[in-house]
């Protein structure tokens, strides 16, 4: 993606989310290239969620978390967790207020693997399943 560039593949999680489940999540989305997003801090307190991050992601483990309320907008995201495979490359827009305009995409929500969500959305060939199937490559055989 362009350097400003929204992500292509993207799960949206909350630290409300059963403790394994996460970690899977931030693991497996990671490892397929994908990055995983939060709404914000917790009760406003980056102080807790780093916290958070410190028993969900292994010592030495790369983790591409983010925080961006926008794109849970531009997504319309109300439950997570929620899998989201864009089709192109999008620029997410500056406001905390607006709604980005953004490329045709596949949308998975519910409380499953990243590789059942990728299989599933790469499997419906969709406007998504090119970055699913390459997402799916990335994670390999790893189970």
């Amino acid at each position: 993606t362009a350097p400003r560039g929204g992500p292509m593949l993207v799960a949206f999680a909350s630290l409300s989310m059963p403790e394994a489940s996460l970690k899977r999540v931030i693991g497996d989305v990671t490892q397929a290239g994908g990055v995983i997003v939060f709404r914000g801090f917790p009760g406003g307190n980056p102080a807790r969620f780093a916290l958070a991050m410190q028993k969900l992601v292994e010592p030495r483990q790369a983790a591409s978390v983010l925080i961006d309320p926008r794109l849970f907008r531009a997504f319309g995201v109300e439950a997570v967790p929620t899998y989201v495979a864009v089709s192109s490359d999008y620029v997410p827009c500056d406001s905390l207020t607006c709604v980005s305009d953004v490329p045709p995409f596949d949308r998975l929500v519910g409380n499953v693997s990243a590789r059942f969500a990728l299989e599933t959305i790469a499997g419906a060939r969709g406007p998504g399943a090119p970055v699913a199937e390459a997402a799916l490559a990335r994670l390999g055989s790893a189970r």
